[in-house]
């Protein structure tokens, strides 16, 4: 579904700054934001009045359709700064382009690629002075696009909203992380949408990752929802197993999300001679390799995490720590991914893409 276009983006800038207040060393992921936030709006079937205004609360009516059906999707970029200060975006053209598969998925007019790419340099350019320096710090950007009609009718809205925001990031896990595997609830299944970012597929999954996390797991490993026999992702990761030599990852599908950091590591893998397949992978496998010694490596992989090492997974009574490895293959594509972001080393790729 596309639309017309209309209008060029204001600008309205703070008064004044609240970064003076703000303690960049010192950050809770999410929970900070920057002095400014991108809006736009679907109406009358015609996007309009692309604007930059100060980062503050928006009234919306308790009819709003978002409230009621769900018609939610949101994406998760980073923005890096390097040592001589320049800025870059990783891939954003990627992360344009699934934001529009997710609204596709829920019945939502496409976004046009023009606003969505100047509202986002804008506003990280303005919010620049925001972004942390030192490896794995970063701005994190959030769009988010919200069905906005004022109708309780269970039919697919007719006015929208875009907006991002920006908050500065440290890491997003802190401290050593335990997975469970899980064997009962699902987050998705075959013809549903969990290969979109639906918000209704996050909060579907928090009371079992709570439950998990009573039991001192940070995050579950998503089985399938028919037989629970093959692993899939984790709730903010997608995961690569290393058994022996080999690393594996699960084949994206109407069921998993397609990960950008995940495609870049395979890209990386590929060019840096580890060796990998992309193909359905069984838990009795995984088991069956941690029981045998042959399971080196599991970790996780995603815009917020980048990559994240796991020591420790447990599937229903069986648990087991996983071995130090040296020169991990976690850690090299770790390096090999953010001297790309940070502009350590030439971006064979055109991933990097600079902020003016």
């Amino acid at each position: 579904m596309t639309s017309n276009t209309q209008t060029k983006l204001k600008i309205e800038k703070i008064k004044q700054s609240k970064l003076p207040q703000v303690d960049l060393s010192n950050l809770v992921f999410g929970k900070v934001f920057t002095d400014h936030m991108f809006l736009l709006d679907y109406v009358d079937g015609t996007w309009q009045t692309p604007r930059i205004m100060p980062y503050q609360a928006l009234p919306y009516e308790p009819s709003a359709k978002v409230f009621h059906y769900g018609q939610a999707v949101f994406e998760g970029m980073k923005a890096y700064k390097d040592k001589d200060g320049n800025v870059f975006l990783f891939r954003p053209e990627e992360n344009f382009e699934r934001i529009n598969r997710s609204a596709a998925r829920l019945g939502m007019p496409e976004i046009p690629k023009e606003y969505f790419m100047e509202g986002l340099t804008t506003l990280v350019s303005m919010d620049s002075d925001w972004i942390p320096t030192g490896d794995g710090e970063s701005l994190y950007l959030r769009p988010v696009y919200i069905a906005t009609e004022n109708a309780v009718a269970a039919s697919p809205s007719t006015s929208y909203r875009l907006m991002i925001m920006a908050s500065p990031a440290q890491k997003y896990y802190s401290g050593e992380v335990k997975v469970k595997i899980e064997d009962k609830y699902s987050r998705s299944c075959d013809g549903g949408v969990g290969f979109a970012k639906a918000a209704g597929n996050y909060a579907a999954q928090f009371y079992p990752t709570e439950k998990a996390k009573a039991e001192g797991f940070l995050q579950i490993i998503w089985t399938d929802s028919k037989e629970h026999k093959y692993v899939e992702e984790a709730g903010t990761m997608n995961m690569f197993f290393r058994i022996g030599d080999k690393l594996l990852t699960a084949p994206t599908s109407e069921r998993i999300l397609p990960g950008i950091t995940r495609k870049s590591i395979l890209q990386l893998a590929e060019d840096n001679g580890i060796d990998f397949e992309v193909r359905p992978v069984e838990v009795a496998e995984i088991i069956d390799a941690a029981k045998n010694g042959n399971l080196k490596e599991i970790f996780g992989a995603g815009t917020a995490a980048t990559i994240l090492p796991i020591i420790g997974v447990k599937y229903k009574d069986y648990y087991t720590d996983l071995p130090e490895v040296k020169n991990s293959y976690a850690d090299r594509l770790k390096k090999m991914l953010m001297d790309i972001q940070y502009n350590k080393v030439n971006d064979p790729y055109g991933w990097r893409v600079k902020v003016k």
